[in-house]
């Protein structure tokens, strides 16, 4: 029997630890969520968290693993260190395990919610240049909010409904939309299920008497047909384990051309977080929610993603809007 040199019988088991390597580098949800933003960016930690909602620690220690493994490089620019991965630098069979992991998470929920955030910081990077040499306006805007507030915004547009609306505020919780619209329309009805909540909302709107608070279940509407002329569901449809009939019930409502503005959840996969909130439902992809309106009766459908709020720590939001 020949006898195998050391170098031959030590290279299979050193490739076999770095294959190892490489898929344990991928067996983490976080790590293959930063490497689909490193992939096509350069971002910093505070970036990275800001993106993934993730805390300073959590980040470093899987950037620290990652570049260890080879899979991403570190460059300082002042007291920042940016991350990127090179996809040409990478080992081809490491490129060849992270393409068909890129591709297995391509319908993730929560790298959709990563994408919207991502794109919302990259805005705000490119923002950085033009403030530099915007002068004067910029300095517009700080002393807009300094000396103003920002509320005004809301309340001017509020004014563009027309006064003589009736707006039924569907699933109205504790009142904050019906007081946000009160002082514009003629009539707010306000309908909720729990008596919590309108327990809650009579409180906060007892100096509204245009705004009338009734508990049923949205499935069955305790209002007239086509008595009114726009109705909101404001992260509302997100608890209802059938939206179906609270859509139709919602039209029924509606007069002839009366508009029906929905805010709810984006698809997400925060199983912890929909616990926590009671929800039923983990957010709705678009092309849902424009299929539920249509088959409801409804026309002009049209959903699209909000921009999520630097503050917020839940999932992104969508506003949809439609015409009976």
């Amino acid at each position: 029997m020949k006898e195998l040199s050391p170098k031959a019988t030590a290279t299979p088991p050193r490739k076999a630890e770095v294959l190892v390597g490489w898929m344990d580098s991928l067996a983490d949800r976080t790590r293959l969520r930063l490497l689909r933003l490193l992939e096509r960016h350069e971002l910093g930690v505070a970036e990275l968290c800001e993106v993934l909602q993730l805390p300073q620690s959590t980040v470093s220690r899987h950037l620290k693993l990652l570049r260890d493994q080879g899979w991403v490089r570190s460059r300082r620019s002042g007291t920042t260190h940016l991350y990127r991965m090179i996809l040409d630098e990478l080992e081809p069979a490491a490129r060849k395990l992270w393409l068909l992991a890129r591709e297995q998470t391509e319908q993730w929920a929560t790298v959709r919610q990563d994408e919207l955030r991502l794109q919302r910081r990259l805005r705000q990077r490119a923002g950085g240049a033009e403030a530099f040499f915007a002068g004067a306006a910029a300095r517009w805007d700080r002393l807009r909010r300094q000396f103003y507030g920002e509320s005004f915004t809301a309340a001017a547009l509020l004014s563009l409904i027309p006064r003589h609306y009736t707006v039924a505020d569907l699933g109205c919780g504790t009142g904050p939309v019906a007081a946000a619209v009160a002082r514009h329309v003629k009539h707010v009805i306000g309908v909720d299920s729990s008596a919590a909540m309108l327990r809650a909302a009579r409180r906060r709107l007892a100096d509204q008497p245009n705004v009338v608070l009734l508990r049923a279940e949205l499935g069955a509407i305790p209002l007239a047909d086509q008595s009114c002329d726009a109705a909101m569901l404001v992260l509302v449809l997100s608890y209802i384990p059938e939206i179906a009939p609270v859509l139709s019930q919602a039209r029924r409502i509606l007069k002839p051309r009366g508009r029906l503005v929905i805010v709810d959840l984006l698809p997400h996969d925060r199983d912890d977080f929909r616990r926590q909130m009671g929800q039923v439902h983990a957010g709705f992809a678009s092309e849902y929610i424009q299929r539920q309106l249509r088959q409801a009766g409804f026309r002009d459908a049209q959903v699209q993603p909000l921009p999520p709020e630097p503050s917020a720590k839940g999932p992104a939001l969508f506003l949809a809007t439609a015409r009976r």
